[in-house]
């Protein structure tokens, strides 16, 4: 009976998803998320999970670029067969592992803030992050409004505090949203 594998600490966020399997030697396609790929390494202890709360702790064993896609191999994964059982899952890390920048924050770090104007006005709470090519917005209030995370709008992102400041051009948010913050 081999010993219980300990799990993964704290809170999870996701790295990336397992795609296609790679080769005959149990590798796998890696798409990581916005958190990036240099949140993975080998020797990393991961949550490779199928559905919410579903899935195994798993160790990367190994991960390398190949023709501009990263691959990832996890320890005992050793076959086509047993890699493909893995295809579709999400690697999950431990929130405190992932380093972020000066003024990078997880999407789980903005949803629940305070929208409020330089004079402490209440503009609404933000419910989600939203990723486009152009820029990232947040959306804000139950009528989800989009307010774009660029330097123009932006004047403070204050976590601990529980806000995010905003100075926006007039009709950007409408009525009905500051009304119902």
């Amino acid at each position: 009976m081999s010993p219980p594998t300990s799990k993964t600490p704290g809170p999870l966020v996701v790295a990336a998803r397992l795609g296609a399997t790679f080769g005959v030697h149990g590798e796998l396609a890696c798409l990581p998320t916005r958190i990036g790929e240099d949140a993975l390494r080998a020797g990393l202890r991961v949550r490779a999970e199928a559905h919410a709360g579903e899935g195994d702790d798993v160790t990367i064993a190994a991960i390398r670029h190949h023709h501009g896609r990263l691959l990832v191999a996890l320890e005992g994964v050793a076959t086509v067969e047993e890699a493909r059982a893995l295809t579709g899952r999400s690697l999950l890390i431990a929130r405190d592992a992932v380093v972020l920048r000066e003024g990078e924050y997880l999407d789980d770090d903005l949803v629940g803030l305070r929208l409020e104007d330089e004079a402490g006005g209440a503009l609404g709470v933000v419910s989600g992050v939203r990723h486009f090519p152009a820029q990232d917005c947040l959306v804000v209030g139950p009528g989800n409004a989009f307010v774009p995370l660029v330097r123009a709008f932006i004047r403070e992102v204050d976590v601990a505090g529980g806000r995010i400041v905003v100075t926006l051009p007039p009709g950007l948010l409408d009525e009905r949203l500051a009304e119902e913050a």
